[in-house]
């Protein structure tokens, strides 16, 4: 045996399973932790997993542990489990996974296979009980019955034979005759006593069988387990009845009389079937008798309810582990006999425990660990360690010395043929664990002799360990040259040396240090060579044991070796495959035998020199001894018999000791055996030794083990000596009493070989004779031979047997009786006894127990005497059990309630029963009767309790009454008795109540108390609305109708409802609305609930309220809104084409919660794609499915499809169009074909192409024949394009016939119509083409052939229209005679006649030219407006030809971006939704056709419905106290459009800045404003915003007094009270002098003066300014002063644009910005309002940073139309084309402006501010320097016109195209508005396009696009943090702009100069002294001190009002202000020129 290699496989399998089972091992063993601990398993797999293909299985495997376990599944083999994909798979839970599979998927590896699971963690590994896996295919299996054949009068079976590969899941459920009657399996408690019974086994049994049961027929009926599939048998089964010929003997199923066992398994509680199937005549008798378990003795089966005989058959029900054995089945007639053996197991489920579970065991210590487990039948028991076996099959597991590998999991298996079962348990090591370490070692070493040497070795551990030091194998001990040495460090470690004194060459060698401790050892060696000649050190006799392998090596000395060779007999080794030599000096022997082996080995070494040394090994090789095995045979030995056995030793060295011992561990020596008591030892030779025992006795019994043992090794054999003993008593039992309650134990014990089986029996019966099994019952119970009897009782009592039988002998019995003594009883401890006073009682007390039984009565345990009172008498009668006594009462009394008792004494005990005796009568009166609380419905009451009369209170009876009944008529309410309080319910709100009460018990009812009245309260109604409908009215509409709730149930006066819904199935809230109560008597209320959601389920509930508050809610009402449209297309629309008239459409439906209802059809729209858009021709095809086919299509043609899902609501939104084209086919024939003569030889032949060419037509071909003749047809191919053919080659005046067909690539199509023609000398004129119709597309080139034949050559004219053509340079007529035209319009369709004529004949063809232009303009209307929806009417021009496909309807709020939507051709009308309230609107139309878009219609200009915010009283809006003001903001009145939010501020009267308090306050909300001062004057501004604009509001008032006073009102007589407040005038003066009229009136007449001044100065100037001439941009610095003209641009790159063109707002202002989306202040005026000098036109645009980030790129709006009537040239003149009466300016009245975007605290000397003054109205036609502007028809003659003035620099940014000359019709861009507000917030919606002509038409994109308002971020922010730095972005987009005037506010101080130093800025905030007006500013005439804060001239600011109003106008009074002002400011004036290039001339004013 090669032991190396073995050694290997070892190390390798371990490694392996370590690796599987063990996981990685800590290598510390550190004391375990109270928290860590090794896999435990919490959810193990079963046994057996069957399950069917088609469900599949899963298999959970869970454990426990710390770290939490890995879960690995592995097979029986140990492999670990992996995927097979589709078939098995491990999930991420750990659960093993069999998906459900194909039966062809089917493998047997996968689905019959033995798993294990396992689980590990670094603790250990355990591995799961085994588990069967077992899939079933479902395979078709049919069952069967086959004829049985009885004898007459036997019982028959019927077996359901089922396929064996099924046969495990298929169970009999029942039987089946042929009139369908079932025989079902019996019941637990049926009898057994029928005819027919389906035994637990599944066969049908059926008892003594006549003639009449061979005509039945059987069928059983089987359940699949796994399936649950029932079925009945394929075949019926029916009895073949033999009459029997003479006796017949038992036959056994016709097998003869051979012998039969069979073997039968059943679960514990299972029915289990013997049968015994034997036939006889007469009919046999069967008897079934049991085997006594290990003997050949049987005893009878007794029968009971448990085990039943049916004919021969043995049923035993609820089967229990101890019915398990072999039964012998007799079955004798009169004629013979026959006998059955049936083996039984009845299986219990196996279980296992390990105890304990988890143990700590210190190293060395032992451990144990006991293996309980329970079950039957037990086959192995099997221990395993981390998941590998470990060899032992005991139930006790014992670890002597626990070392650190015995450390993990450990665990128990019990197995047996069909289960397993496993237990766990942990062996953790206590103590410390360190196993020994060498940490530091002396290394190999080569010397010269002399020198001392010290060699250290440092080892490591715990416990410490000891250092050893060996040379060669051989210990090293201290001497005069060798000394050892060690001590231990202060860390633990151990340091041990070497010290060698003056190495010699003979101390070389291999030194080894060896550390050592309890835990374990490590060592290391290394050689130390010392100079020398070699020296080979002596080496002992080496003794081994034969069979084991030699290892030595040679101490061999000296350095260097040369060689080291082996030696025996002189012979070099090897000599044989044994042994092995190594150069380093180790022979290796294998398998060593004393024969070849046992000899004298030579080690010889050798040096380079030939110097050697010899030394000699001498082996000895030992036989260990061994035993020939012996028995005491094989039968087990009687008692008094003989028996011997005899040790002999075959193999073995002497000296041999040889003895004999029955100690358990033989090997110890002990107890070894002597020759006494019976036992003979003789040793015949050193070798044989024999044991005999002359006559064996019980006490022989033993295992015998003979024992050698020599130096070699110890060797034993035992054999086990079994002796038959007969039962025996070890203890007899004998008669017991016990007293009654007692547990009763009687104990019988026996001994015996086999061990005696001790059963009890109880007699039938009084008397002993015939005894019973003891049923098994809670209370008995038998114990290894005792018997129980817990809480024994008079039932017990009887005699009893114990019988101990172990099939030696007879066995024992013995008869005990068992008495039960019973001290006196009551069976009634304690009772109670009632009686009403008055009437008589009779107590009475039974005592049961053996008698002479007393009694005596107590009462309340006092004696009773009946001497002492003649009311009591006590009588005694004697009863079978014991004793009655009784105690009677005459007359019962109050003082009779009592506690009486009885005591009843005997010899063996006393006991005593109570009862308590209750005199009752009626209870007294309630009494203290009060009203706890009371409400609108009940009344809480209290009352005192009376006293009770001696029996509960049943109950309290409350009556009531309306104060005006009686007491006849009451109301009762019945409290319970036991309780105090009550509450009288269902009370009238507001009703006077009388109330009593009255108590009541069994006996009878109280006196009423005392009355107390109350008056209810009102309350919230209590009824629910009545009659409540919810029904659609529409898609997002529902009404709600409902009644009042019934009148009784108002419980006050109804005020109103509240409604509310909420969408159903929903957890949200409801939403509810209030309705007002309809007085009417019986008239229905009705809500609207609208804006809800399409085809969507609603709850409705109402519920009613009073003052009170609200009623119950009503029962949820639910209903669906209308049906909607799908609001999706149906999706994945596909078309596939078919054939050449058939495509497929297939889609996928709309999402569901797009469908909006429930889709009931599709539609399918298809139409050829040339004529999709003309609605007539469109085809629709319905269908439910998703998808469709498409027939009688035109052959190839592209076709266009959609497709559309319809709900109940309509038809939904229709999906992207999607295109096929149908196949092609061959054409039809040529429509028309003509022949016409060319000559005496040849014909012409001309063919129009087919009407349905069905594909590309690739050729023509021409047929031709002559006629008459039998000639062949003769075909000519032509190109597909050409249409005429020339035959030639004819003959003269024969008639030709000719035909034409058209081909595809599908083939040749039909034949045109024939047509005869003869060659001729004479040719007539005639034209070869045909008429036809050419449709030309408009501007492109159209050519109408006209080919014509004749001799002599016709002359061709053409006629247009009727009309003789001429040529000219647009049409011409060709060489071929065609005519051509080029670039058709509109006006050339018509008809074109060609004429061709020769002197011999005339003919002419019609052309129709039908021209497709792109639609004109369509007229567009307005229909109708609301406040958020616009509805117009669209018509198609008149003069359109091509058929019309729709309209784009594009629309744009005034300060928005253009949209556009798509209308259908057919819409007659069409809504534009989703507008804003109050806005003005432009809308514009443009038609399409197939051709393109065509021209644009009109624009509309329109504004939704809506107004701004309305003033609100101001009593009803300010309520003030003495700090503070309450603002109501519901006051204010919408206007129709939502308010937005307001603008408060305020300040006091005699200050100038406005405080601003908040800008953001909600509408629906009041606002106080705080920290007023007491008796104050404020003013108060409040701008109010929503969608269509703003309003600001003034007020002044005065706080009041501490006190709450008023103060007296202002009058400063500036008039700056309330607007109400008049100024008094004397009474002399008449009315009309008041100042409130006349100031106004003044201050107009001075104004209008003013006026007229300024426009005859600017006209001055205009004309001194226009003599220059020519482009005045050049004159004037480019940074301040550029003009924008036509083609001028601003190159936005340079830097320093960008730093002064950036605008710096004012540095007082703090408005934060204003939420909304249109809404504005003054700091985007200040920041955003810039002039454009465009001087072709005007744009006005917002920039808004967040909406457009790409600034400058030109914007991509959409075409704006051109108008026909602007082809005219004025050069010069700036058009202004207004679409809306009343456009205005955009520039705030009297804001101050920054112009040049200096920063003032840096240089105030260039700093220029400008303000603009009021334009007035009243300018009838053209503005001086507007040289002839244009205005469209319907205008008023006195809108003022300019063409754009913004107060900041403003650049051109967009190209202008055609700028100078020339014709030009182009579209511009839309422009984009810069500031939406400009302060007035009216001028949004006041917007126009500018149409600015100059050389030529230019169209301005009508679309501003807006700034945002909420960009107004406070001052310090603006340009900072918003625009990404302090002063960085912003620059980019204003320093782009033109700069503002070329002649700026200072030029007329300095003329020429390019940059005037303007004057610094005025002082801000300087008089307000006009302020404090309570007035109504409407947003274009906002005040300056709203734009700026800085109080100069007041002034209308532009052009015609719309409506003008007199709070328009500006007062005298204001235009006095406004004159003053300009008298404190500067005195020069200068205005503004302005030239064509589009400045209106603007009164500007330097401040």
């Amino acid at each position: 045996m090669n032991m190396p290699n073995e050694r290997l496989k070892w190390l390798m399998l371990y490694a392996a399973v370590a690796l599987i089972a063990c996981g990685s091992q800590t290598l510390a063993a550190n004391p375990p932790d109270a928290d860590q601990k090794g896999p435990v398993f919490l959810k193990e797999p079963t046994n057996r997993i069957d399950f069917s293909n088609s469900t599949g299985a899963e298999i959970e495997c869970k454990a426990s542990g710390n770290p939490m376990p890995e879960i690995i599944w592995i097979r029986s083999d140990g492999t670990a489990v992996g995927d097979v994909p589709g078939l098995r798979q491990i999930s991420s839970d750990g659960k093993l996974v069999f998906p459900p599979f194909r039966a062809e998927d089917y493998r047997q590896e996968v689905h019959a296979q033995v798993y294990a699971c396992l689980a590990r963690n670094q603790f250990g590994s355990i591995i799961s009980r085994d588990v069967h896996v077992r899939a079933v295919v479902h395979q078709f299996y049919q069952t069967r019955v086959i004829d049985e054949f009885v004898l007459r009068g036997n019982s028959a079976t019927l077996k359901c034979l089922v396929p064996s590969f099924v046969a495990d899941f298929i169970d009999v459920e029942g039987w089946i005759d042929e009139e369908g009657v079932e025989i079902l399996r019996p019941l637990p408690d049926d009898s057994m006593d029928g005819k027919y019974l389906v035994l637990p086994s599944g066969e049908l049994h059926i008892r003594e069988v006549g003639p009449e049961d061979g005509y039945k027929s059987y069928q059983c009926r089987t359940k699949h387990r796994l399936t649950g599939e029932t079925r009945l048998s394929a075949t019926k089964g029916r009895l073949v009845i033999t009459e029997p010929v003479g006796s017949v003997s038992p036959q056994l199923n016709g097998n003869g009389n051979q012998e039969h066992i069979t073997l039968t398994r059943v679960p514990t509680m299972g029915s289990v079937t013997l049968m015994c199937p034997a036939q006889a005549y007469p009919v046999p008798f069967f008897r079934w008798y049991k085997f006594i378990e290990g003997t050949t003795r049987k005893q009878a089966v007794v029968l009971s309810d448990r085990v039943k005989q049916v004919s021969g058959t043995l049923i035993i029900k609820d089967a229990v582990v101890e019915d398990s054995g072999k039964y012998l089945c007799v079955v004798n007639n009169s004629v013979g006999g026959e006998s059955v053996e049936t083996v039984l197991t009845v299986t219990a489920p196996l279980s296992a425990k390990i105890d304990p579970p988890t143990q700590t065991v210190d190293f060395g210590r032992p451990a144990v660990f006991t293996c309980q487990y329970t079950g039957n039948p037990i086959k192995t028991v099997s221990w395993m360690k981390d998941g590998k076996a470990i060899g032992h099959s005991e139930p006790v597991l014992r670890i002597e010395s626990v070392k650190k590998e015995d450390k993990g999991m450990y665990q128990c298996f019990v197995r047996n043929d069909q289960e397993s079962a496993e237990a766990s348990a942990e062996l953790k090591l206590g103590g410390r664990f360190d196993p020994p370490v060498i940490r530091q070692a002396f290394q190999e070493e080569t010397m010269e002799p002399g020198p001392s040497v010290f060699l250290k070795c440092v080892a490591g551990g715990n416990p410490t360990p000891e250092i050893s030091w060996e040379l060669d194998g051989k210990k090293i001990a201290n001497n005069d040259r060798y000394q050892v040495g060690q001590y231990v460090t202060v860390n633990g470690d151990v340091v041990s040396y070497l010290n060698i004194t003056s190495v010699h060459a003979n101390d070389g060698g291999l030194y080894k240090c060896i550390a050592k401790s309890k835990v374990g050892i490590a060592e290391h060696s290394a050689k130390l060579n010392v100079y020398g000649l070699p020296y080979i050190r002596q080496m002992e006799k080496k003794a081994i044991v034969a069979g084991e392998t030699l290892i030595v090596t040679c101490p061999v000395a000296g350095y260097p070796i040369d060689s080291i060779v082996w030696e025996r007999d002189n012979r070099a080794l090897p000599i044989n495959r044994k042994q092995k030599v190594f150069p380093n000096g180790t022979l290796i022997i294998e398998n060593v035998e004393r024969n070849s082996d046992q000899a004298t080995y030579t080690c010889v070494a050798k040096n380079q020199e030939g110097y050697s040394a010899r030394g000699s090994l001498e082996v000895q090789v030992m036989v260990p001894p061994q035993v020939v095995p012996f028995d005491f045979g094989e039968e087990t030995i009687n008692m008094n018999d003989m028996v011997s056995a005899t040790c002999t030793v075959n193999k073995g060295d002497t000296p041999l000791e040889l003895y004999w011992t029955t100690a358990p561990d033989p090997t110890t020596g002990v107890g070894r055996l002597m020759s006494n008591d019976g036992i003979l030892i003789t040793k015949t030779t050193q070798r044989i030794s024999m044991l005999s025992i002359e006559s064996v006795h019980a006490r022989h019994r033993a295992n015998y083990t003979c024992v050698a043992r020599n130096a070699a090794g110890v060797i034993y054999h035992t054999a086990e000596l079994r002796v038959n003993v007969p039962p025996r008593w070890i203890l007899e039992p004998t008669d017991k009493a016990f007293a009654q309650g007692s547990d009763a134990k009687v104990e019988c014990k026996a001994d015996g070989f086999p061990k005696p089986q001790v059963t009890w029996k109880k007699a039938v019966g009084d008397t002993p004779g015939e005894y019973k099994d003891l049923k098994k019952s809670d209370n008995i119970r038998v114990e290894e031979g005792t018997l129980h009897v817990d809480n024994i009782q008079k039932t017990n009592e009887g005699y009893y047997l114990c019988e101990a039988i172990n099939g030696i002998g007879s066995g024992l019995s013995a008869v005990i009786m068992i008495s039960v003594q019973a001290p006196p009883e009551f069976t009634e401890k304690l009772r109670n006894q009632t009686a009403r006073r008055g009437e008589p009682a009779v107590l009475q007390c039974e005592a049961k127990g053996e008698k002479p039984i007393g009694i005596l009565w107590n009462m309340n345990n006092m004696r009773l005497d009946p001497k002492n009172d003649n009311r009591y008498t006590i009588r005694e009668e004697i009863l079978s059990t014991g004793v009655m006594s009784s105690l009677s009462i005459k007359r019962t009394e109050r003082s009779d309630s009592a506690l009486f008792t009885c005591v009843a004494t005997n010899a063996f005990g006393s006991d005593d029963a109570s009862i308590n005796m209750i005199v009752q009568e009626v209870p007294e009166m309630p009494y203290a009767l009060k009203v706890l609380d009371k409400s609108g419905r009940s009344v809480q009451l209290s009352w005192a309790q009376p006293y009770d009369g001696n029996s509960p209170l049943d109950r309290y009876i409350i009556e009531f009454k309306r104060s005006r009944a009686s007491w006849s008529e009451i109301d009762r309410v019945i409290v319970p008795g036991h309780t105090t309080e009550a509450q009288v319910q269902k009370l009238s709100p507001a009703t006077t109540y009388n109330i009593r009460i009255v108590a009541e018990n069994a006996i009878g009812t109280s006196q009423s108390s005392e009355a107390v009245t109350i008056i209810t309260a009102e309350e919230a109604p209590s009824g629910k609305p009545q009659n409540i409908k919810v029904e659609p009215v529409n898609q997002t509409t529902m009404r709600v109708t409902w009644k009042p709730p019934p009148r009784t149930e108002w419980n006050g006066e109804i005020l109103g409802y509240y409604v509310g819904y909420k969408l159903s199935n929903t957890n949200s809230s409801y939403v509810f609305e209030t309705i007002n109560f309809i007085t009417e008597e019986g008239k229905e209320h009705n809500l609207e609930l609208q804006n809800l959601r399409v085809y969507t389920q609603y709850s409705v509930v109402i519920q009613a309220f009073n003052k009170i508050g609200a009623g119950p809610l009503s029962e949820e009402e639910k209903q669906f809104t209308a049906e909607g449209t799908p609001s999706q297309p149906p999706s994945d629309t596909a078309c596939t084409t078919l054939t050449s008239q058939t495509i497929r459409v297939g889609w996928v439906s709309p999402p569901l919660e797009s469908a909006n209802g429930v889709i009931k059809t599709y539609k399918v729209v298809y139409a050829p794609s040339d004529e999709w858009y003309d609605e007539t021709k469109r085809h629709y095809k319905k269908t439910a499915s998703s998808d469709t086919v498409l027939h009688g299509l035109k052959k190839y043609t592209n076709y266009t499809m959609q497709v559309l899902a319809t709900t109940a609501g309509g038809d939904g939104v229709r999906s992207v169009p999607i295109h096929c084209q149908t196949e092609p086919d061959v054409p039809e024939a040529p429509t028309d074909v003509k022949a016409l003569v060319m000559g005496n030889a040849a014909i012409l032949v001309s063919w129009r192409p087919p009407a349905q060419p069905n594909g590309i037509i690739t050729q023509y071909t021409v047929y031709s024949k002559a006629e008459g003749a039998e000639t062949e047809t003769k075909t000519q191919k032509v190109p597909h394009y050409q249409m005429s053919f020339e035959a030639t080659e004819l003959e003269k005046n024969k008639p030709y016939e000719f035909w034409v067909t058209a081909s595809t690539t599908i083939g040749e199509g039909q034949q045109s119509k024939s047509i005869v023609a003869m060659p001729s000398d004479q040719v007539p004129a005639k034209i070869a083409s045909f008429d036809d119709t050419f449709t030309a597309t408009f501007k492109e080139d159209a050519k109408m052939p006209c080919l014509a034949v004749g001799a002599p050559q016709p002359e061709i004219t053409w006629k247009i229209k009727g009309v003789e053509f001429s040529a000219n340079d647009r049409m011409r007529v060709l060489p071929d005679g065609s005519l051509l035209i080029k670039s058709v319009n509109r006006q050339d369709a018509g008809d074109y006649s060609c004429h061709a004529e020769n002197s011999i004949a005339k003919d002419s063809i019609t052309h129709k030219l039908i021209v497709l232009a792109p639609p004109q303009s369509p007229h567009v209307t307005l229909s109708a407006t609301t406040t958020d929806a616009l509805t117009v009417k669209l018509k198609p021009h008149e003069g359109d030809t091509a058929p019309l496909h729709g309209y784009t309807l594009h629309y744009k709020p005034e300060f928005g971006e253009w949209e556009t939507s798509e209308v259908s051709v057919d819409s007659q009308k069409h809504n534009i939704e989703n507008l804003l309230c109050g806005s003005r609107y432009q809308v514009y139309a443009t038609g399409f056709n197939n051709i393109g878009a065509g021209e644009a219609s009109d624009i509309l200009n329109t504004r939704t419905k809506g107004q701004k915010p309305k003033l609100p009283e101001k009593p009803r809006f300010i309520e003030v106290s003495s700090n503070s003001v309450s603002l109501h903001f519901k006051a204010w009145k919408d206007g129709g459009c939502p308010m937005s939010h307001f603008v408060v501020e305020s300040k006091k009267r005699d200050q100038i800045e406005w405080n601003q308090i908040s800008n953001n306050v909600k509408p629906d909300n009041n606002y106080v404003v705080l920290d007023l001062e007491p008796a104050t004057w404020y003013n108060l501004r409040i701008t109010a915003h929503n969608s269509a604009g703003f309003t600001v509001a003034e007020y002044d008032f005065a706080t009041l007094t501490v006190t709450g006073g008023t103060i007296a009102p202002l009058d400063d007589g500036s008039g700056h009270g309330n607007v109400h407040t008049r100024i008094r005038l004397p009474a002399w003066m008449p009315e009309w002098l008041d100042l409130n009229f006349m100031v106004p009136l003044i201050a107009t007449v001075v104004v209008v003066a003013v006026g007229i001044c300024v426009v005859c100065v600017a006209l001055s100037r205009r004309r001194a300014d226009d003599m220059r001439g020519g482009q005045k941009d050049v004159y004037y610095d480019v940074v301040y002063n550029q003009t924008m003209g036509p083609g001028a641009t601003l190159d936005k790159r340079r830097p320093d644009l960008r730093d002064e063109l950036g605008y710096i707002a004012p540095p007082n202002r703090k408005l934060p910005p204003v939420p909304g989306s249109n809404y504005n202040t003054c700091d985007r005026i200040k920041r955003g309002t810039v002039i454009s000098r465009g001087g072709l036109r005007s744009n006005h645009s917002t920039w808004d940073p967040r909406r457009n980030p790409n600034l400058y790129e030109e914007l991509k709006a959409p075409p704006v139309p051109m108008h026909g009537n602007h082809y005219g040239h004025a050069h010069g003149n700036a058009e202004c084309h207004y679409r809306h009466p009343g456009m205005e300016d955009e520039i705030c009245p009297y804001a101050t402006f920054h112009l040049l975007g200096f920063r003032e605290e840096m240089d105030p000397t260039k700093a220029m501010n400008f303000q603009t003054f009021p334009h007035q109205n009243g300018h009838a036609g053209p503005v001086p320097g507007h040289a002839g502007t244009m205005l469209p028809p319907g205008h008023p003659g006195h809108v003022h016109s300019r063409s754009g003035s913004q107060s900041m620099p403003r650049a051109n940014r967009y190209q202008r195209k055609n700028s100078q000359g020339g014709q030009s019709s182009i579209y511009t861009p839309a422009p984009e508005y810069d500031d939406p507000a400009n302060c007035a917030e009216e001028d949004q919606y006041r917007r126009y396009t500018r149409v600015n002509s100059q050389g030529g038409s230019l169209y301005s994109g009508p679309g501003p696009e807006y700034d945002d308002p909420a960009n107004c971020a406070p001052e310090e922010d603006q340009y900072g943090s918003q625009y990404g730095g302090p002063y960085g972005q912003p620059y980019d987009h204003y320093g782009s702009r033109g700069s503002m005037g070329r002649r700026s506010i200072g030029s007329a101080r300095n003329p020429g100069n390019g940059s005037p130093e303007p004057p610094p800025p005025p002082p801000r905030n300087h008089d307000m002294s006009n302020s404090s007006f309570n007035d109504s500013k409407e947003s274009n005439e906002i005040s300056e001190a709203e734009c700026d804060r800085d109080h100069g001239p007041r002034g209308n600011y532009g052009a015609v009002k719309r409506s003008p109003q007199p709070k328009d106008q500006r007062t005298t009074e204001e235009m006095r202000k406004l004159i003053e002002r300009n008298e404190t400011g500067p005195k020069q004036l200068q205005l503004q020129q302005t030239n064509g290039a589009g400045f209106t001339a603007y009164d500007t004013m330097a401040v």
